[in-house]
């Protein structure tokens, strides 16, 4: 079995919606804000080739968005989701699977580009996975959460006949277990990745950043930030007791770390690359 990152690229999101009721005085310490409040934030993918498979674990923003959607985000950086690919030496093609933690537009949006003035699969090769429950929340959105589930990430999706839908305690692929969470958004998948004796966790926008480690330290993005308090509490007791790596989609910084307790709680340890923390 072989990880590697995907980097995708950065976007801006407000600093204070980022980290919910913590003070700008606390949270700019992890990620220092512009003029007009807004902090980067990565969009990291991560890539499992595992004998056959060649699994990618959600997939960015995107490129098929016009420029006033684009505008309110302020992409940068110079990667994208194909040419990282290509840098793993794949084509869109090789994919064999796509799982998608969930269908918010920073993490399905590279899932299907535009060709022409027609919407397609980025990978025509694959299944794309999802969950039931999850579908049906995107499909039929609350107010809060709408302009974060757009129909031209998701339908073209259905209508290719190649969406799976994982079922909680069951997995479709030997290495990979998935830990479910519902306070960001109902039903995210956080997949957990078994790699020689080591353990790679995906934590996805239940843990943003390691500047969230903090349980106090929700996003205002978040539906029930009271339930995100809880299964941040209850997954870091897991992952400390069976020594998770954790794997960051959003830090701008800090790719991957171990955890230790402390007397604050329970916090990054070792911070490195994937790479680098896998043959420590």
């Amino acid at each position: 079995m072989k990880l590697t990152t995907i980097d995708t690229g950065f976007f801006k999101l407000d600093g204070g919606a980022m980290f919910g009721v913590v003070p700008k005085s606390i949270w700019q310490r992890y990620n220092p804000a512009d003029d007009n409040n807004m902090c980067s934030w990565a969009m990291r993918c991560l890539l499992v080739e595992d004998g056959d498979r060649k699994i990618l674990i959600d997939t960015g923003i995107g490129d098929k968005q016009d420029e006033r959607f684009f505008g309110y985000f302020y992409l940068h950086g110079e990667d994208t989701l194909i040419r990282s690919l290509s840098r793993a030496g794949l084509d869109p093609e090789d994919i064999t699977d796509v799982i998608l933690t969930h269908l918010h537009f920073d993490h399905v949006g590279g899932a299907v580009k535009k060709d022409g003035d027609e919407f397609c699969l980025t990978f025509p090769n694959a299944t794309y996975w999802s969950n039931e429950q999850h579908w049906e929340w995107a499909i039929n959105p609350n107010p809060r959460e709408k302009a974060s589930f757009l129909t031209e990430n998701i339908i073209p999706i259905l209508d290719s006949g190649q969406l799976g839908f994982i079922e909680e305690g069951v997995s479709p692929f030997k290495n990979i277990k998935f830990y479910w969470v519902n306070g960001h958004t109902e039903g995210m998948m956080l997949p957990i990745i078994s790699i020689d004796e080591k353990k790679v966790a995906f934590v996805a926008d239940l843990l943003p950043s390691i500047g969230h480690l903090p349980i106090p330290y929700v996003m205002s993005y978040d539906t029930q930030p009271l339930l995100t308090l809880k299964e941040k509490e209850k997954f870091l007791k897991v992952a400390l007791e069976n020594d998770y790596l954790l794997f960051f989609e959003h830090d701008p910084k800090n790719e991957c770390c171990s955890l230790e307790q402390t007397i604050k709680g329970i916090r990054e340890k070792e911070v490195n690359a994937l790479s680098a923390l896998l043959t420590s």
